[in-house]
């Protein structure tokens, strides 16, 4: 019964994530503002998007609390049931036409985060995940990729809002990509862990990420066979706080911690 219950839920999330994505692909005009920085942007659509998405998931679980990037007042992280919402993630891609962007939603209970979709309308791919379900693109099963680091591709994050931390992430970006088959930089923390449970890459690694950045893209990863921890091997939090991630296949993190 839990695991049906937890499927109806993804079913609206994947309603709600698919009828908000119009607005994305229908976007002219985008016009960005910024918040903390000047490569901290926003737009009316992440508003809209979310404001679209919190009205259909709460129709549908009137007692449901909200955890979301573009919202003032985050309901708490342990609520009995609480969706995670990053409305738009790689906003600055979605600004400037890149067409690499994606709506994230996760549903957590009492802390822990029990399902979540991450969608990327541009190439219609659906990636889903019910804890100890597996992990799904498009409904078909997903694995991270085998092999060691020096077999695998490697995507990462520049954590773009925190200047301080560019020295260190580009240091680590020289080793990565010296010790696996190439690097690449796609602008979305949550696809960049769909990336990895897809198999695609065998590695991400970002020194900071809110949230609503991975609470979906997470899960999807751990119930695809990989690992997620912080970048120096220690468990991820999933506090609210802004920690660094690093996502793999255990033989590729096992190599990201040697380097």
């Amino acid at each position: 019964m839990e695991a049906n219950r937890y499927e109806t839920i993804l079913k609206h999330i994947e309603a709600a994530q698919r009828e908000a994505a119009e607005l994305m692909l229908q976007a002219r005009g985008i016009l960005a503002e910024t918040k903390t920085g000047r490569r901290d942007v926003v737009t009316e659509y992440d508003r809209r998007v979310q404001e679209l998405l919190m009205e259909r998931l709460r129709t549908a679980f009137p007692d449901a609390h909200f955890f979301c990037e573009e919202m003032q007042d985050r309901d708490r992280l342990d609520s009995e049931q609480l969706f995670i919402i990053d409305p738009i993630d790689g906003t600055m891609n979605f600004v400037h036409g890149f067409h690499h962007s994606c709506i994230s939603v996760a549903y957590a209970e009492k802390g822990t985060v029990a399902a979540g979709a991450v969608y990327n309308p541009y190439v219609d791919e659906m990636f889903t995940a019910i804890k100890g379900r597996g992990a799904f693109l498009n409904g078909s099963p997903i694995h991270v990729a085998d092999g060691d680091l020096k077999e695998n591709v490697a995507v990462f994050g520049t954590a773009p809002y925190d200047a301080a931390l560019a020295e260190q992430t580009f240091d680590i970006a020289k080793k990565v990509f010296a010790a696996s088959l190439d690097l690449r930089r796609e602008g979305s923390a949550a696809l960049d862990l769909c990336t990895v449970a897809a198999g695609r890459a065998g590695l991400y690694f970002e020194l900071q990420v809110s949230l609503w950045d991975y609470a979906a893209g997470a899960l999807i990863v751990e119930e695809a066979g990989g690992q997620c921890l912080k970048p120096d091997g220690t468990p991820l939090p999933r506090d609210g706080s802004k920690p660094g991630i690093l996502a793999g296949a255990p033989k590729a993190i096992q190599d990201y911690l040697k380097l």
